[in-house]
């Protein structure tokens, strides 16, 4: 549908690797984020849950598709959000640029510049996953969206990415010796070459909690909750590693480094523990969900890089903002999140709640939006006839 495509597609390139750095400011405020799963019945109204991050001084966070009434409700927040592009879509996105066209044209740029959206996530843990046609078609959607957001002058602000599962790697024990997997790296090496290219980190999504509740006879539980215990050596790097998550991102950063792109960034897309599981699955409770996510807030909170890149700032995704009550799968998937439905915290990690408890009504809770709005718009008239 376009012509000159290639030609304008490496002026591109050229042009973005200068606008990278202030990019990667822009999609990441601070350390910390939540993802904003919706696979329930039971959740808060869109605008109820601006009200909710906002009272949890959350300034980041990522959804998995670019639902219009979530984008309206986040308008003006100053909320930044990822966006996500379902792999149900790929296979038609890739197929040019006049489809990546249509899909922004139809959910980006209408919310534009109101709500803060600062990245399209193209995909889900496509690589190394069960369908190979997704992994052929990955890059291809990738691309076709970057040149599309160039094309509508939005590259500089909106970030193109896709977040990987630990499965990407042939193994990440210890962490120097991580390495991605053979038949992944044919379709990760370009891909991390044009991510290289327009400035995007490498996203991971990394969950101490699978990796103790796959081999929990193995793994020390107080590693992997960052608590007291003897912690790993890694001979290679003579680092020493006292939690989990921690080795987890210097294993992808090995990775990285042993295909050629060592400077490229890493950012946890998604990390979270359950608190509730199923009898076969080690370590699903409240206790071990409350005291991860805990410390885990506390690490984001220092600002600090990890014992292979210490002056790579760790940036994280937290999973999830609130417990999925429809989500497939083993009882876990249903139960990461922070907060319950009402507005309640789930368990107490510093954050706060727009309801005490469980009990409390959930009517007062659905109109905080809506009253904060009517409280400030009466202050802001009462100030201007005090100004008269």
């Amino acid at each position: 549908m376009f012509s000159h495509s290639s030609s304008f597609f490496l002026c591109l390139l050229f042009f973005s690797v200068t606008l990278s750095h202030v990019l990667g400011d822009k999609v990441f405020t601070g350390t910390y984020g939540v993802n904003y799963g919706r696979i329930a019945d039971n959740l808060p109204s869109p605008q109820s849950v601006v009200t909710l991050l906002k009272a949890a001084k959350i300034r980041n966070i990522r959804i998995y598709d670019a639902d219009h009434q979530v984008l309206s409700a986040f308008k003006g927040s100053g909320i930044g959000i990822i966006i996500g592009l379902p792999n149900e879509f790929l296979r038609d996105i890739s197929q040019g640029e006049d489809r990546a066209m249509n899909w922004i044209k139809e959910n980006v740029q209408p919310f534009l510049p109101g709500t803060r959206i600062r990245g399209i996530a193209v995909g889900n843990e496509i690589l190394g996953g069960g369908d190979m046609e997704l992994w052929q078609v990955l890059l291809p959607a990738a691309k076709n969206v970057y040149t599309v957001l160039a094309r509508l002058n939005l590259a500089h602000q909106i970030q193109v990415s896709s977040p990987h599962s630990e499965a990407v790697f042939a193994n990440s024990y210890p962490p120097s010796a991580c390495t991605f997997r053979d038949d992944v790296l044919p379709f990760m090496k370009p891909l991390l070459q044009f991510f290289s290219q327009i400035g995007t980190p490498f996203y991971i999504n990394a969950y101490p909690f699978l990796a103790y509740k796959n081999d929990p006879q193995h793994i020390d539980i107080n590693y992997a909750l960052f608590k007291k215990n003897p912690g790993i050596y890694d001979a290679k790097t003579k680092l020493h590693y006292d939690n989990m998550f921690m080795a987890q991102i210097d294993a992808a950063y090995a990775a990285l480094e042993k295909v050629g792109f060592e400077k490229m960034e890493v950012i946890v897309s998604e990390t979270g523990w359950a608190s509730r599981g199923d009898d076969n699955e080690a370590g699903a409770t409240v206790k071990n969900a409350k005291t991860y996510n805990k410390n885990l807030k506390k690490l984001l909170m220092k600002k600090k890089g990890t014992p292979y890149r210490p002056k790579m700032v760790v940036r994280a995704y937290i999973f999830a903002l609130f417990n999925e009550n429809l989500k497939p799968g083993p009882t876990s998937e249903r139960n990461f999140g922070l907060f319950k439905p009402d507005g309640s915290i789930a368990y107490d990690i510093g954050f706060t709640g727009l309801t005490s408890s469980a009990t409390s009504s959930f009517v007062s809770f659905k109109g905080v939006g809506s009253l904060y709005v009517m409280v400030s718009a009466s202050c802001a008239a009462f100030l201007l006839l005090v100004a008269l």
